[in-house]
């Protein structure tokens, strides 16, 4: 019993302690993802540049928020200036490519439209970023290869590092849940000003039917005749 206790601790203490006693050895980075939401005015292009090593993966998913038609056109190009992603008109997307060493630029264009701006969320991901896994081989020199109640550090760890993807994965999810309801948000809003609008277009419309309907009627019955004296 005792030892189901104190294990949980043991791990969370050395969590914490590790990078403090070890610095520059930790075994695990801070989180690579990344979120932003900007206004893209009507008729204009916003580009983006991302540095990249070799071999690492680049996930790029975007959505448009607000804005007439949730469309806008996206581009994705290689540090070369090879064209990889190139979408016309589109709400949302994702793409996942495998880098090479340089700086990606993607860019989000609203040349089309000379009237609505756009509100534009996008998200990236970068994966296997090679810090890790340097840092790993960094730390291995310090264990002497003693275990603590039958753990090794490789396995304390792995199960952090297990812990940090699963957190990391749910804080995606949020984002992009929140993206979502956004956009939901801002469909739900324009429809209700759209039927607030069309509304007083009707009513305004039965008032002056009404009226020359009434007017016709009384038309009607009024005598026409001239009274002779």
């Amino acid at each position: 019993m005792g030892d189901k206790i104190w294990l949980p601790c043991l791990v969370l203490l050395l969590a914490t302690l590790y990078p403090v006693l070890l610095p520059g050895a930790a075994g695990f980075t801070p989180s690579l993802d990344s979120d932003f939401t900007f206004t893209l005015p009507a008729g204009q292009k916003e580009c983006f540049y991302q540095p990249m090593p070799l071999k690492a993966s680049l996930e790029i998913e975007y959505q448009v928020l607000d804005g007439a038609g949730l469309d806008i056109d996206f581009h994705l190009a290689s540090p070369e200036g090879r064209t990889l992603v190139f979408e016309q008109r589109k709400s949302d997307g994702v793409h996942t490519v495998e880098t090479e060493d340089g700086d990606y630029m993607f860019c989000f264009d609203n040349t089309f439209s000379t009237i609505s701006e756009k509100v534009i969320f996008f998200e990236l991901i970068l994966d296997n970023m090679g810090e890790q896994e340097q840092e790993q081989e960094d730390w291995k020199k310090y264990i002497t290869g003693t275990d603590m109640l039958d753990m090794k550090l490789e396995d304390i760890l792995e199960s952090i590092n297990s812990i940090k993807a699963r957190l990391s994965k749910s804080g995606h999810i949020q984002t992009l849940l929140r993206a979502f309801e956004a956009r939901d948000r801002n469909i739900q809003e324009s429809n209700f000003d759209r039927v607030n609008f069309w509304s007083m277009v009707n009513l305004v419309v039965m008032v002056v039917v009404s009226a020359i309907q009434v007017y016709m009627l009384k038309s009607l019955f009024e005598d026409k005749r001239k009274s002779r004296t």
